[in-house]
């Protein structure tokens, strides 16, 4: 698999970095800048937008990623998802403020007709 074989967008459906069992969904859009990294773009829930730059290397496809939540406060973490093909991508990310003892999860269908799951 190739970086370009990632460009696209996804409908993603995760769990947050708590005990919590709730769910959330969205949609992922990967692009690729001028220095062939890729660009994120989440949409979590039909609302909060989050940004991210990665890398991809053998499968594996690392994004840092950074959102502004309540109160105004910018958060940061690093998502990791193994792209089992260009079309499904299963990962977990954590960011600094989550409980150190969970991780999220987060997995990614890519999405020809570019609509959330709802």
């Amino acid at each position: 698999m190739k970086i370009n074989d990632l460009i696209g967008t996804y409908q993603i459906i995760g769990s947050n970095q708590n005990e919590s069992e709730d769910s959330y969904k969205g949609m992922l859009t990967l692009s690729l800048d001028n220095e062939g990294r890729i660009v994120a773009k989440w949409i979590i829930n039909k609302s909060q937008e989050q940004f991210g730059i990665g890398f991809f290397k053998n499968n594996i496809l690392v994004i840092n990623f950074n959102y502004i939540g309540e109160e105004n406060t910018q958060y940061f973490g690093t998502v990791v998802y193994k792209c089992i093909t260009k079309d499904i991508l299963e990962g977990f990310w954590s960011e600094e403020y989550g409980n150190p003892a969970f991780l999220g999860e987060e997995n990614c269908f890519r999405n020809e007709k570019e609509q959330l799951l709802n």
